[in-house]
């Protein structure tokens, strides 16, 4: 279960930040931690119901967080024990550590319990746990019955979601004051379970948030098939994987789809509503074209470059997939004014902007600025960027989806989406969103023209 929708998210150091300008409005360090222990042990208690709890705390101020939550599950009467690594480090955690009454065990020691707080080290972490830390987490998780981790599972690093030790898999994660990055980004997203943002009293806000259901365009009493959007789809020697994308397009509520290809194939190809005719670089004249989506089936020989470079020329918005984002260049891209969206998975965004070093997050944002263009890094964890740093982090995606030709549904219901109107943001936003529903009611072992078909039941 992801985080709630439209949520901000914060980096390490903006949630450092947040905290900072929260106690220099006057909150004090040991005020924040109360209210995190506080929020921490009412979900433990009401999680565990009457089952024992054993909280593991760590040196710094995650184990802090974790010592106030067990004193106040003490005083509630609740059956808490608490283990520890090593001795508390911070003045925070010292502080909090005193008020717990009871004994600290030993992590290498201590009994397992049916409830498991990994309270160890949560946010921040550069670097995995010492080999007896994970060790004895493992041992002790694979004894309980439920797992809750307190802002992240330690041995996860927060910006990037990379996993940094062999870690177990928790049922729920309580997250401090706002969602981090790796609630969301895989490989760390699958080990997270269901994702609760506890209120600390630290407003947070930043350039980035959790997707949300958004608002489709809708036609009105006067609406036509041009006002709904033109969408001109231009194919290449793959010829299906364009159809796939010209019927997503028409799916999702495009007015009026446009399919430009070597061979019209009009005496056999359906739906029959999409529009065929042979590709010319004129036929991109239309004033009506709303955006022109280029890539799926595109191939790479010669004429899908003169291809490619009709569509840059024409200046219409467009949607650049699949083998065009392995043949179009930076400079290219630069010199085209006109909105554009691009849609790589991993393989394409490494072609066109080098591999990833700092994290999926900070790799989009950085290759829309260097584009000038809104890149939809695909995925299981699809990461949304615009040039000006603004970024959506979407949950995790069905893997049913990894199937040939769901890539290209997927630019078809982001150039209907663009050509009905909304901005580019928007415009991929609420084609991630459409291409995700869809593929919740295929099912399993769906194929793309299912997941095509379905975007007019998710609209419905």
């Amino acid at each position: 279960m992801i985080p709630s929708e439209g949520r901000p998210i914060l980096t390490a150091d903006e949630m450092r930040a947040a905290e900072q300008a929260a106690m220099a409005d006057g909150t004090t360090e040991a005020a924040l931690m109360d209210r995190a222990g506080r929020a921490i042990a009412e979900a433990i208690f009401r999680l565990a119901a009457t089952r024992e709890v054993l909280i593991l705390c760590g040196p710094g101020n995650n184990g802090g967080d974790g010592y106030i939550a067990a004193a106040i599950l003490a005083e509630r009467g609740k059956a808490v024990r608490v283990a520890a690594a090593s001795e508390p480090q911070s003045d925070g955690c010292r502080q909090a550590a005193a008020r717990w009454q009871g004994p600290i065990e030993s992590l290498a020691r201590v009994p397992s319990a049916q409830v498991l707080v990994d309270a160890l080290f949560g946010t921040g972490l550069s670097r995995g746990l010492e080999e007896m830390t994970a060790h004895h987490l493992r041992r002790l998780a694979d004894k309980a019955e439920l797992r809750i981790a307190v802002d992240l599972p330690s041995g996860v690093a927060t910006d990037s979601g990379q996993v940094l030790s062999d870690i177990p898999c928790f049922n729920v994660t309580l997250a401090l004051g706002a969602v981090k990055p790796a609630h969301l980004l895989q490989p760390a997203a699958s080990h997270m379970g269901t994702v609760r943002v506890l209120d600390i009293g630290v407003p947070v806000g930043g350039t980035a948030r959790v997707t949300t259901s958004p608002a489709l365009p809708e036609p009105g009493a006067g609406s036509h098939k041009y006002s709904r959007g033109m969408v001109a789809i231009i194919a290449g020697s793959m010829s299906g994987a364009s159809e796939l994308a010209a019927i997503a397009a028409a799916r999702a509520g495009a007015g009026y789809v446009l399919h430009l290809a070597a061979d019209t194939g009009v005496a056999t190809a359906h739906p029959h509503a999409i529009v065929r005719r042979s590709f010319t670089p004129e036929a991109l004249d239309d004033a009506r074209i709303g955006v022109v989506v280029i890539g799926p089936g595109l191939g790479r020989d010669e004429y899908a470059g003169e291809r490619l470079r009709a569509a840059m020329d024409s200046g219409r918005p467009l949607v650049i997939d699949g083998d065009a984002l392995r043949l179009v260049n930076l400079d290219a891209l630069a010199h085209h004014d006109g909105p554009k969206i691009l849609t790589p998975h991993g393989g394409e965004f490494s072609h066109l902007f080098g591999d990833m070093t700092a994290g999926k997050l900070t790799a989009t944002r950085d290759a829309a600025r260097r584009s000038g263009a809104i890149v939809v890094h695909k995925g299981a964890d699809t990461v949304i960027a615009e040039p000006g740093g603004r970024a959506i982090l979407c949950p995790p995606a069905s893997p049913w989806l990894s199937t040939a030709g769901t890539g290209d549904v997927l630019a078809g219901a982001i150039g209907a989406m663009l050509a009905a109107g909304l901005d580019p943001m928007a415009a991929a936003e609420a084609g991630v969103w459409l291409h995700g529903q869809a593929a919740r009611l295929c099912g399993k072992a769906f194929i793309a023209d299912d997941l095509a078909d379905a975007l007019s039941a998710v609209r419905g």
